[in-house]
C-alpha cells in the first residue's frame, strides 16, 4: 500500500508487526502511566493547546477521550493495513480544526510543527515509560525505537522535514522545543487540574488497579503525582510545578513495583484488548508457517 505523504511525495510504509519494538510496547497497560504527561507536553505547544481547549472533550470525559486515543494508537501498530487507513482518517479528522487562540494567534491542527510534536513527543514518552516503569532502553534500543517512530510518522502523514533524521538530532530537537516553543499554556495547566479529580481508568486490570491507589493517595492525586513526576524537569519548571527529591524517590519505588508486577502478568492482563488479540492472531499465523518450513 502506498499512502500519501504531505509535500506531494508518495512513500511506501510497511504496517507494524511482530518483532517491532512498538508491537511489544504500544499496547501495554503501563502506557496509562505516561498518558497524562504526554497530553500535558502536547498541549504546552500553543497550537495544540488552543485546538484541544476549543475542540476536545477532555474536561467532560477524560477517560473517554483517552480510550479513543488509545484505540487509535493501537490501530496504528496492531491494525495491519487498517493502521494505514487510521493514519489517513486522523489527518482528515483534523483538517477542519482551526481557529484563533486567546492571544489572537491563528492555529491549525495540521500545522506541520504542531502535528509533528504530537507524534514525536510519544517517542520520548516511551523512553520515559521504560526508564521509570520497566527496563531502561539501551542506546541501541533507543535508535531502533526512534527509527520505528519515523516510520510511524509516515503512517500518520507527518511531514518528513519535521522529523529529525536520527536519535542525536531528535534529542536536540526535543530540548529546543521545550526551551523555545513550549509554554505554560492554560490548557496544559487545566489538564493537570482535571487529573486531580479523575478516578482510576475503567477497565484497568485488578493487579494494576491496586497499584493505582497507593497508601495516602487517592486515584486522582496518584494520577497527578505520576504525571508531574514523569514530565521532563525543564517542562516542570516551565509550568511552575514543584517536585522534590522525596517525590522522586517515591516515584522510583513505585516504578520498580510496576516493573516487577508487569513482568509477572499474563499477556491478557498486560496488554489492552486490541493488542492482546492482534498478538494472539499473529502467533496463530506463525505456527502454520513454521510447520510448512519444517515439513
Amino acid at each position: 500500500m502506498r499512502p500519501y505523504h504531505p509535500g506531494g511525495v508518495t512513500v511506501d510504509v510497511e504496517p507494524f508487526g511482530p518483532g517491532s519494538m512498538h508491537w511489544e510496547t504500544a499496547g501495554e497497560y503501563r502506557n496509562l502511566l505516561v498518558a497524562g504527561s504526554a497530553l500535558v507536553l502536547q498541549t504546552m505547544h500553543p497550537a495544540v493547546g488552543a485546538a484541544v481547549a476549543q475542540h476536545s472533550t477532555y474536561k467532560d470525559d477524560p477517560w473517554g477521550r483517552l480510550n479513543r486515543t488509545l484505540a487509535s494508537v493501537q490501530k496504528w501498530v496492531y491494525g495491519g493495513e487498517g493502521g494505514l487507513a487510521e493514519g489517513r482518517r486522523l489527518r482528515e479528522l483534523h483538517r477542519s480544526i482551526s481557529g484563533v487562540d486567546e492571544h489572537g494567534r491563528a492555529y491549525h491542527a495540521l500545522n506541520g510543527e504542531a502535528w509533528a510534536w504530537v507524534h514525536l513527543s510519544l517517542f520520548e514518552r516511551f523512553v520515559t515509560l521504560n526508564r521509570y516503569f520497566g527496563t531502561p532502553y539501551t542506546e541501541e534500543q533507543q535508535r531502533r525505537m526512534y527509527a520505528e517512530s519515523r516510520r510511524l510518522g509516515a503512517i500518520l502523514h507527518v511531514p518528513e522535514r519535521e522529523m529529525p533524521a536520527d536519535l542525536e538530532a531528535f534529542w536536540r530537537y526535543f530540548d529546543m522545543m521545550i526551551a523555545e516553543r513550549l509554554e505554560p499554556h492554560p490548557t496544559a495547566l487545566e489538564v493537570l487540574a482535571v487529573m486531580r479529580g479523575t478516578p482510576a481508568p475503567p477497565g484497568l486490570p485488578r493487579p494494576l488497579r491496586r497499584l493505582w491507589t497507593p497508601v495516602g493517595l487517592g486515584s486522582g492525586e496518584f494520577n497527578h503525582f505520576v504525571t508531574v513526576g514523569t514530565l521532563p524537569p525543564a517542562a516542570r519548571r516551565k509550568l511552575g510545578l514543584r517536585w522534590t527529591a522525596r517525590d522522586e524517590r517515591r516515584l522510583r519505588h513505585l516504578g520498580h513495583a510496576v516493573a516487577m508486577l508487569t513482568a509477572r502478568l499474563p499477556e491478557r492482563l498486560r496488554y489492552m484488548p486490541v493488542a492482546y488479540h492482534a498478538r494472539r492472531a499473529a502467533r496463530g499465523l506463525e505456527r502454520p508457517a513454521r510447520s510448512l518450513r519444517s515439513a
